[in-house]
């Protein structure tokens, strides 16, 4: 029988998150091209409107930041729930937001939700899930926020009819629900046991652990037993060098991690995937596209679909092959679509338009600069939307998780601020170049992969100081699924009676038993 609550359910529920998330994303993008917007907020263009749609990103930095603090204080758990409430008092700002300032404010305080459950989402999916199924696991966060991404928007094409202010008052104010849905449920969810562990909360690791990896929650379970162990040798080798955890994160061991890390969020967002998701509506608009809410919304199916795959096989694809596909991938849409608008556009006399370059009376051109972002944001959504989750959260050890992926986080969210504020002035002073440029970057993307990124599939969480600290050649690490983990080298020998003079200690197991707890046999 197939339990309610396991680590699928469990990470599809806390990747409500990225509901909220995907939420932000096309908040702006399905009202910027409404009447009713541009009327009550003055029509802004440039960087008015970048600043409009960027704030959430100055806020996400911030909260990014925060989360560090939270997350190892809090716990992973509650530290989310604080998010949440962020969440419901930023989006209820902007549902009754009467000026420009008002609506930036609420944005700022909804974007600390997103910068502290962007960091501590992943952390709990990786802390919980088992190394075979732990980037599964990890990109239901991105499918999330797929989802998150069409629901609001097709919210916003509905609300598009009614010709009032709940045009876009009512889709903001909608953004609470999946918030308040995700801090009721985390009651009911357990902690992270590397989170416990830190805290010295053993009798609660195995129990979860046992929760978590088994049917019937049995903590005499090898494979358990094996991955309790790893992690008491891991705290007690991160005590014994009884370092400062932030001296540690930017110390010359750390710090390739720590780079990598910010380097992945970071590119992310330079792959052109902003200009795609939050200013669709004004690139199909200049490509001559018309009824552009309806057309771009297939953009959003599209994203949700292509997240499948990578779901299913990027365990087995690994992370580093998924990146230098996506790369090129997406350079190549890039690249079509600056030279399509290029070679077929022409400037435009209209000065109120948030483009100046339009393509005109060219079906053929246009259907082509469609197709381009459509096949361009497939590329991002198997590739760097997911993996920019996984990857982070999973090389860094425990001391200094949570920081090391704030400060990725936060990468992620001062990189995705600054496009947000310049996208819309770019767009207008160098049009179609704009695409050639994110070409560009994405072509230097996949070298940076191939020569400084190693592969983690397959790895325990407590193995990956062996992939950062052996030497072996980056490109050597494109290697098969054929690998032995330690874990299950020491579950074998803890079946066959061979192991470790103790799984458990003794105050530890007689502390559970007293308590009424199940018992542990002898090995």
């Amino acid at each position: 029988m197939v339990r309610i609550l396991n680590i699928y359910t469990i990470s599809a529920f806390v990747a409500l998150a990225g509901v909220i998330y995907g939420f932000d994303v096309s908040s702006m993008s399905g009202v910027i091209g409404t009447q009713e917007y541009k009327d009550y907020y003055g029509n802004p263009l440039g960087i008015r409107q970048g600043a409009i749609t960027g704030a959430i990103a100055a806020g996400s930095f911030f909260g990014a930041l925060f989360s560090s603090i939270l997350g190892d204080w809090l716990s992973r758990k509650e530290a989310i729930q604080v998010g949440t409430v962020f969440w419901c008092i930023g989006a209820g700002v902007q549902a009754s937001s009467t000026s420009v300032g008002m609506l930036i404010a609420g944005r700022i305080i909804a974007g600390l939700c997103i910068g502290i459950t962007s960091s501590l989402v992943p952390i709990y999916q990786s802390e919980i899930a088992p190394r075979k199924i732990r980037g599964r696991v990890v990109c239901l966060m991105h499918f999330a926020i797929s989802c998150g991404v069409l629901v609001q928007y097709l919210i916003e094409y509905g609300c598009s009819f009614l010709h009032s202010q709940a045009v876009f008052r009512i889709p903001w104010a909608i953004q609470t629900v999946p918030a308040i849905f995700l801090f009721i449920g985390l009651f009911f969810l357990p902690r992270s046991p590397r989170w416990l562990a830190s805290k010295d909360k053993w009798d609660e690791v195995l129990q979860v652990l046992a929760y978590l990896r088994t049917p019937n929650r049995d903590i005499n379970n090898p494979l358990v037993l094996a991955e309790y162990k790893e992690i008491e040798e891991q705290i007690r080798n991160e005590r014994e060098q009884d370092a400062n955890s932030y001296r540690e994160l930017f110390s010359k061991k750390m710090r390739r991690r720590l780079f990598l890390g910010m380097a992945v969020q970071g590119l992310s967002q330079l792959t052109g995937i902003n200009v795609v998701l939050y200013f669709i509506v004004y690139i199909l608009e200049s490509a001559g596209t018309s009824n552009t809410l309806l057309v771009s919304s297939i953009l959003y199916i599209i994203f949700i679909v292509a997240t499948i795959p990578t779901i299913i096989w990027t365990d087995h694809w690994g992370r580093r092959s998924s990146l230098l596909i996506g790369s090129i991938v997406i350079a190549f849409w890039m690249f079509v679509m600056g030279g399509v608008l290029g070679h077929h556009g022409q400037p435009t006399k209209a000065q109120n338009l948030p483009f100046t370059w339009v393509i005109i009376g060219n079906p053929a051109a246009t259907r082509c600069v469609q197709a381009s972002v459509y096949l361009a944001s497939a590329a991002f959504a198997m590739s760097w939307g997911p993996i920019e989750w996984v990857y982070p959260p999973e090389i860094v050890p425990m001391r200094i998780r949570a920081k090391a992926v704030a400060f990725s986080t936060a990468t992620n969210w001062a990189t995705g601020f600054t496009v947000s504020l310049v996208m819309p002035l770019l767009y207008r002073l160098i049009a179609w170049r704009l695409f050639i440029i994110y070409g560009a970057i994405n072509v230097v993307s996949s070298f940076f992969v191939l020569f400084f990124i190693p592969e983690t599939k397959q790895r325990t969480l407590e193995e990956m100081d062996e992939i950062f600290e052996h030497g072996e050649p980056i490109w050597r690490s494109f290697r098969g699924i054929h690998y032995t983990a330690k874990i299950d080298q020491l579950a074998k020998e803890i079946e066959q009676g061979k192991s470790i003079h103790r799984i458990v200690n003794v105050e530890l197991r007689d502390d559970i038993e007293r308590r009424g707890h199940i018992g542990f046999r002898e090995f």
